[in-house]
């Protein structure tokens, strides 16, 4: 998302806003103010709140700045959805029905972009707010990893006495903003650390070296994806995992072969051999199979 902020940030700042289309009606979260306020207003910044993505508004003067009544359009792309940029985009208003469409943008130049999402499970989600903190997921956000408040100590205090298992802290949301799924994959195999260890058990070694991986992984993401185009980013960021998503491959670390534990509506992937002590870890869904 920060990388996606980015390419926004470079493409779209300073465009006037010509209109927003909803396509999908669930994806519209809010209905004060209305999607026309949008028309004729500047963007004049792209920003991030964890996953959240803050396109910051403002309303043209003569003088040709944007000025005073900013609104904030807010985007939660939720696991299959995707934002399409296009330089082209029909005069026409996007019109409901069935197809991954879901919302779009479309600037006074006829640049713009549209939001898409895969599946039955619609989870995108779109807000217009005057204030961000209106939005229920970012008010109740975790810090920021890659902001400079983030310290061990800080980590620390979120670990301490949660008996949780490691990976379920590293991906909520509410305790630390923006690590996710993927990279909580990602972060656990660069710490050498199983998923299932609880976070309480961690001692201050511990929490200084996870500390340092989540940030080092981070920012070793977001520096792949520099200058890279939003249609770039899935297969930049495919290509740079180790063991998420890449069940029955091979470890690049060490060699075995990584594997998964399933859960009703994720999955996480790990390296026994360099996470567990060469133990496999225990996959409920797949000893109900089994049985």
């Amino acid at each position: 998302m920060e990388s996606l902020a980015a390419d926004l940030r470079e493409r779209a700042v300073g465009r006037v806003i010509d209109r927003a289309d909803i396509a999908e009606f669930s994806v519209l979260k809010t209905y004060d103010p209305p999607l026309t306020a949008l028309h004729g207003a500047v963007l004049t910044d792209v920003g991030r709140h964890g996953k959240f993505l803050d396109l910051v508004t403002g309303t043209a003067d003569a003088a040709g700045p944007a000025t005073g009544g900013s609104l904030h359009l807010i985007t939660h792309l939720a696991r299959a959805g995707w934002l399409r940029w296009r330089e082209d985009l029909p005069d026409e208003p996007a019109r409901p029905g069935k197809g991954p469409l879901a919302f779009r943008l479309r600037f006074a130049d006829g640049a713009g972009f549209d939001l898409t999402e895969a599946g039955t499970r619609k989870r995108l989600a779109v807000y217009l707010v005057t204030d961000p903190a209106a939005v229920p997921g970012i008010a109740s956000l975790g810090p920021d990893p890659l902001a400079p408040e983030f310290t061990a100590e800080v980590l620390g205090g979120l670990l301490a006495g949660r008996r949780t298992q490691i990976k379920g802290v590293l991906r909520d949301q509410k305790i630390i903003a923006g690590i996710g799924n993927a990279y909580s994959d990602e972060v656990l195999h660069a710490a050498r650390m199983s998923p299932f260890r609880l976070a309480s058990s961690l001692g201050a070694d511990d929490v200084a070296a996870l500390h340092d991986v989540i940030v080092a992984t981070l920012r070793a993401a977001v520096e792949r994806s520099a200058g890279l185009a939003a249609s770039e980013l899935k297969k930049e960021k495919k290509a740079g995992l180790a063991v998420h998503g890449k069940a029955g491959e091979k470890c690049p670390v060490c060699g075995d072969v990584i594997r998964e534990v399933s859960f009703a509506d994720s999955a996480l992937q790990y390296c026994p051999t360099c996470q567990t002590g060469g133990k496999p870890l225990a996959d409920r869904r797949l000893s109900r199979l089994l049985k």
